[in-house]
């Protein structure tokens, strides 16, 4: 196989990944675990870890294992996303709760929580989840 179509094969599945929707929020792009796996170059065992030690947070969507693409910056997890969603955890949320939560413009924010974390508004988000208790 040629080196154009091995790039051209890999660009189109890194698309695909990046372009999955859901319904609920039609603007929020999902990776599944094979997307991620290539996205941070890491093995499934890898990926299902970081999302049981709550690095990530997934929610099944079509029946299937998925994170939102604004949860990984510069090829890897935010970093501000594991202490709140431990935090939101302690709350009682379930996976997908969490994620949706995440990806939902939050009126006291002007924005999503993953907006504002990506924008480095961790104390503010972090409040936000307190109040939830």
């Amino acid at each position: 196989m040629s080196l154009n179509v091995t790039l051209f094969a890999l660009t189109s599945q890194l698309w695909h990944a990046y372009l999955v929707a859901n319904a609920k929020n039609p603007q929020t792009q999902w990776l599944t675990i094979p997307d991620l796996m290539d996205v941070l170059g890491m093995s499934q065992s890898q990926v299902r870890r970081l999302i049981e030690d709550n690095f990530l947070a997934a929610a099944r969507v079509d029946g299937v294992l998925k994170v939102p693409a604004d949860f990984i910056q510069d090829g890897e997890p935010l970093h501000a996303l594991q202490g709140t969603i431990v935090l939101l955890r302690d709350v009682g949320f379930d996976g997908d709760e969490l994620v949706e939560w995440f990806i939902t413009e939050e009126e006291s924010l002007k924005a999503s929580p993953v907006d504002a974390l990506k924008a480095g508004r961790k104390a503010e988000v972090r409040r936000v989840a307190q109040a939830l208790l």
